[in-house]
Parts: C-alpha cells; sequence; structure tokens
C-alpha cells in the first residue's frame, strides 16, 4: 500500500469525524430547548432520622411492620432463605457456620448465641432482634449496623423481607405472634 492510499483512508475517517461533530453542534443549534426558571412539580421526600453512637448507626424509619408483614409467605421465605443457608443453619441444635445458627433468632437478643463470635458492632448492639430490627437489618445489613461483618448485600423487595422473616419465625420453639 503506498503513502497515497493511506492518506484518503486517513482523510476518510477525519471527514467522518468532522461530519459527525458537525452535525452534532448543528442539531444544538436548530433543536435548542430551553430549561424552564421553575420546575413543573416538586417531589418531597421525608428524610429519615439518624440516630448515631460511636459503635452503631441506625436509620430509624416509619414502618408499618404488621402491612409488610402480611405481605410474606412462609414458602416464600423457604426457598429466598437457600441463599442464606450457605452461611446460616435454621434447624434446631443446628451449629454455627460461618454466621450463627438462626434457630429461635426472632426475639432474641443480638449477639446471644454463646459459641459464635460476633462483631464488635453486633456485640454492642444491646437489643433484639424483632420484627423491625431484622426488617432493617436484612435489608442492608452493612448500613444499618456500621461494622457488621455479615457481607450480604439484602433483599431489597419487602415481600421477600417479610417472607424471610416470618420463616425465620417459623423456626422457632416459641414463634412470635405476628403484629
Amino acid at each position: 500500500m503506498d503513502s497515497f492510499e493511506i492518506n484518503k483512508i486517513v482523510a476518510a475517517v477525519l471527514m467522518v469525524a468532522l461530519l459527525v461533530i458537525g452535525i452534532g453542534k448543528l442539531s444544538s443549534v436548530v433543536f435548542h430547548v430551553e430549561k424552564p426558571k421553575t420546575p413543573g412539580y416538586t417531589v418531597e421526600v421525608e428524610q429519615p432520622t439518624t440516630v448515631s453512637s460511636s459503635t452503631e448507626t441506625t436509620v430509624e424509619e416509619k414502618i408499618d411492620i404488621a402491612a409488610l408483614m402480611s405481605m410474606g409467605d412462609v414458602t416464600v421465605g423457604e426457598k429466598i432463605f437457600k441463599k442464606c443457608a450457605a452461611c446460616h443453619s435454621i434447624v434446631k441444635g443446628g451449629k454455627n457456620k460461618i454466621g450463627p445458627a438462626l434457630y429461635n433468632v426472632v426475639d432474641r437478643k443480638v449477639g446471644e448465641v454463646a459459641d459464635y463470635k460476633y462483631s464488635k458492632a453486633l456485640a454492642a448492639y444491646n437489643k433484639n432482634w424483632t420484627f423491625e430490627e431484622l426488617n432493617g437489618f436484612l435489608q442492608k445489613p452493612a448500613k444499618y449496623i456500621k461494622g457488621t461483618k455479615m457481607a450480604y448485600a439484602g433483599l431489597r423487595k419487602e415481600k421477600d423481607r417479610a417472607s424471610v422473616i416470618k420463616y425465620l419465625n417459623q423456626n422457632s420453639d416459641n414463634p412470635v405472634p405476628l403484629p
């Protein structure tokens, strides 16, 4: 290939680039749209309150836990829990795995399993695993209790969280009455 052929190829590439840039500039002049000075509508968002201490940060939101729990289904929760079963056991007398055993977890004090080494954040949390606490934790564990070792991303769908919580509650010697 001689230099004349190379020059033609380079010129064609440059012409296409200039044509594309030129059309973009020309279309922005022809189809100029001014942004409105005030938006057409405003969206008001209620900001959650944040409670902070040296070892924990939790986000408190107003949640109708009874309505949330009514969305859940135990059989769906059992299917979803299969993801959790890689790290947690749910059977009575089950051994701890990467995470603690979760039999009797609903209404149990956080960090109470004796033969499991919890993160400092969970050990100092000093609350019980209520339906509300489980819902917040399962939504995004690392954000709900800062410093937890649990690397799970969380369950985004409310129905999935409610189903898992119902399944956890069912796997207990004394299931807590649903709200």
